[in-house]
């Protein structure tokens, strides 16, 4: 059986196709499930705290349409898409290159054998992503925090719609 991921989601319309759609962790297909990442994408910015306002909002009405009209897919890319705004916000608040791993530091790293589950190349992957460079110094940008606040705020919002909650459960015992 194949991966969810291992379908070709550029010949897939998952609003004429709704069951292929999979919840996924997190951010997971938020760049990848159409039509909806072209809906929504145009929209996503932010560079200051006005323009994160503009955008979550935005968003976060299209996520309130989308469970208007009882789509789910939508509703949950765009609660994504509010998500994203958060994590990439505070990661360029926290870091204003966006990059937070040196590109150099191996001083961390162990011999791959050590690493569990090393036979599987997301497992490794991950691990030589996230224990084997330094992470870099904290070079904090108070407007990219506002941003990521702004985003937080909407995407706890969305998150905890009960409207988008039924719906969820809904959707997980259809497709599960």
């Amino acid at each position: 059986m194949s991966s969810y991921y291992d379908q070709d989601f550029s010949t897939i319309n998952f609003r004429d196709t709704p069951h292929l759609y999979r919840i996924g962790k997190g951010e997971q297909g938020v760049l990848s499930v159409e039509p909806y990442k072209s809906e929504i994408l145009p929209h996503w910015r932010f560079r200051t705290p006005e323009i994160a306002q503009e955008s979550a909002d935005k968003i976060y009405e299209m996520f309130l349409d989308y469970l208007e009209n009882d789509d789910f897919v939508g509703a949950d890319m765009a609660r994504k898409f509010l998500q994203m705004g958060y994590t990439r916000s505070r990661r360029y608040a926290n870091h204003k290159s966006g990059r937070k791993y040196s590109k150099e530091d191996k001083s961390n790293a162990e011999p791959v054998e050590n690493i569990p589950d090393y036979k599987d190349p997301k497992n490794r992957a991950h691990y030589v992503k996230t224990k084997t460079k330094k992470v870099l110094p904290l070079d904090v940008d108070p407007e990219k925090a506002k941003s990521a606040e702004i985003f937080y705020q909407k995407y706890q919002l969305a998150k905890t719609n009960p409207t988008y909650q039924t719906l969820k459960k809904d959707w997980k015992e259809m497709v599960e």
